[in-house]
């Protein structure tokens, strides 16, 4: 058996367009022109490139662009003030601060400043909550893109019997959310839980989110089973040249892909969906923040 490649690029390309339509039927019938500010601080190369990534696709699909480039020694209290008047303004309806953060800067101080009807990332504590509980509103991008890629590839998810492999936050708590929101029955692994192959190998559905490359061996899999890796590590590549590296993620994909029915590659598989989930959590908050139902197509 060889896995079918689940294609997260062509996935997010056509949501791309189906974010797109909503745009042009807000402008039209409700004269709202959802917008998106970013603000990123200092000058990370992967922040700046992915930055930019996001702006033009926010411009792409017919949103408003709003990029604050703030200098690396910006005081906290600046960034707080920033934060303060993108809550304010009302052509605003989603604000995202790209993390990392300097140093002197508390990125949580930060997190909760933002308005929680503008929050996209889904970071503040009223939005985890409202996941958690299953409340409208935006949920965490990446995991948000899973369960799309998983409700495409499966159609319903009930009964099945998921393995999500790390606990973060960002990841795999709301991942753990929506799963059980669609009706899957949820085991939550890490990186020291005993047994942890033995905890894979009954998985119908397996999330690796846990940050080691190719952890996740080919053997863990259960025949049939489908596989969403969200790592991306990069290794070193000796066979490119003295000094390459490659990306991977946390599952061998190679070993993985002889038993599972489909799998994510890296790269190609969730991270293309990331962007294009941020955006539809801007739909979801222009559409709540003037009384809307936001598309269906769109949430979780």
């Amino acid at each position: 058996m060889t896995a079918k490649i689940i294609d997260g690029k062509r996935f997010a390309e056509d949501l791309r367009r189906r974010i797109g339509g909503h745009v042009a039927r807000l402008k039209a019938e409700h004269g709202v022109t959802p917008g998106l500010a970013v603000v990123i601080v200092g000058e990370d190369p992967a922040s700046q490139v992915y930055v930019a990534s996001k702006a033009k696709q926010t411009a792409e699909v017919g949103m408003n662009s709003y990029k604050h480039e703030l200098p690396e020694d910006t005081s906290e209290a600046a960034l707080l003030a920033l934060v303060e008047q993108l809550n304010a303004d009302p052509a605003v309806h989603g604000i995202l601060v790209q993390l990392p953060l300097p140093d002197h800067i508390d990125p949580n101080k930060v997190i909760e400043a933002i308005d929680p009807a503008k929050d996209v990332d889904c970071f503040t504590p009223a939005n985890v909550g409202k996941v958690q509980i299953g409340l409208p509103g935006p949920v965490s991008c990446t995991p948000l893109g899973c369960l799309m890629l998983l409700r495409d590839e499966l159609g319903s998810l009930e009964g099945k019997n998921a393995v999500i492999v790390g606990r973060s936050n960002l990841v795999g708590k709301p991942m753990m959310q929506l799963l059980l929101r669609d009706n899957c029955t949820v085991t939550v692994a890490h990186s020291r839980t005993r047994d942890l192959a033995e905890v894979v190998r009954r998985a119908d559905i397996v999330v690796a989110a846990v940050g080691r490359p190719q952890m996740i061996k080919g053997d863990w899999i259960k025949p049939g089973a489908v596989v969403i890796d969200v790592g991306i590590n990069r290794v070193p590549a000796p066979e490119k040249g003295e000094g390459k590296t490659r990306l991977v993620g946390d599952v061998d994909y190679a070993g993985a892909a002889e038993v599972a029915a489909a799998i994510t590659p890296v790269p190609g598989g969730v991270g293309p969906m990331t962007i294009a989930c941020l955006l539809a959590n801007t739909i979801t908050t222009a559409s709540l923040i003037n009384g809307l139902e936001p598309p269906g197509d769109l949430t979780a």
